[in-house]
């Protein structure tokens, strides 16, 4: 099985990771994962033979004990994460577009690692990214 999460670069990109589940004619299966706002991605492969399943449900234990591990996650790796997604889906033109849009999701990410405020970002790293003077964001 080939599982993938979150947005791929493109058609391509996804149709190559799909490849590696079906090897010398093996038969696989493919999982793709999007969070609700990357589903306009299913779009650009209507054409591919995919069904649409409803995410699990995620019982109340299990969202303790990963609450719990993200605490022991370093601070240093939730913040190149921060920035690395937010670099990641900046470059996405569909998502980048909206800014405003990208920085909320950013700092919604941030929340998701346990951190109350987001992680800031040197000036020169927003300024090439094309995020100087957004709202959301911090730098330093």
């Amino acid at each position: 099985m080939c599982l993938h999460v979150g947005l791929p670069a493109d058609k391509a990109q996804y149709i190559h990771r799909l490849g590696r589940t079906g090897r010398k004619g093996k038969e696989g299966e493919g999982v793709l994962i999007l969070a609700p706002w990357e589903q306009f991605f299913l779009s650009t492969i209507k054409d591919l033979p995919i069904s649409k399943r409803e995410p699990p449900l995620v019982d109340p234990d299990t969202k303790k004990k990963v609450e719990k591990a993200m605490c022991n996650v370093d601070m240093k790796n939730k913040e190149s994460a921060y920035q690395a997604w937010l670099g990641y889906y900046n470059s996405n033109k569909t998502i980048a577009k909206d800014k405003y849009r990208l920085v909320e999701l950013a700092n919604e990410f941030s929340r998701s690692m346990g951190l109350d405020n987001p992680p800031a970002i040197p000036k020169l790293v927003l300024g090439k990214m094309g995020l100087k003077n957004i709202p959301g964001l911090r730098s330093k």
